[in-house]
């Protein structure tokens, strides 16, 4: 037996979503049941552990069907932790205004390019993906935390985009 702590908003969330509660605990083989702030897993320890994983994505922000992803082994779950980078509330509220844009199009544009989920939830951005496509992602992301333009955080993102692209159709041997 599992448990796993939440912010008390997503587990509302995933309490009252009857639906994508049953499909996580099909799709991850364990049973799931709800205390007044966490989620309490019971299944077999390596199910426990991916549910977990998956639980912990969905706590940051992501929707059930992109969390599901990390059932995959090539798919991973990564986060920043914006408060440490930023220093000050301003700061903090304005590499989140970066990292999103203006009408979500800097996130939208390095999703397409990079393939990766990306999530701005509290004061974190988080990631699902393949590690090149985290990479990818997160070179764009850490360009705009650093102060970077958003033009030299879509070059940056592009180029390593392009190197992992290289590497899959010229491997080394």
């Amino acid at each position: 037996m599992e448990e796993v702590y939440i912010t008390k908003e997503r587990l509302g969330l995933l309490k009252r979503g009857k639906k994508s509660t049953a499909n996580l605990s099909r799709a991850c083989g364990c049973s799931l049941s709800f205390t007044e702030d966490s989620v309490v897993l019971n299944g077999p320890p390596y199910n426990e552990y991916m549910t977990k994983n998956v639980i912990n994505a969905f706590g940051r922000g992501f929707e059930v069907e992109d969390a599901l992803k990390l059932l995959n082994e090539d798919y991973y779950f990564t986060s920043i932790d914006l408060e440490r980078e930023a220093g000050s509330e301003k700061r903090l509220a304005m590499i989140k205004a970066r990292i999103i844009g203006e009408n979500g199009r800097t996130k939208i544009y390095i999703e397409s390019v990079s393939s990766a989920k990306i999530s701005v939830y509290g004061n974190t951005v988080s990631f699902i993906g393949t590690i090149d496509q985290i990479n990818e992602a997160e070179t764009a992301i850490n360009t705009l935390i650093d102060g970077g333009t958003h033009r030299l955080a879509y070059i940056r993102m592009e180029a390593a985009h392009r190197k992992h692209k290289n590497n899959l159709t010229n491997p080394v041997f």
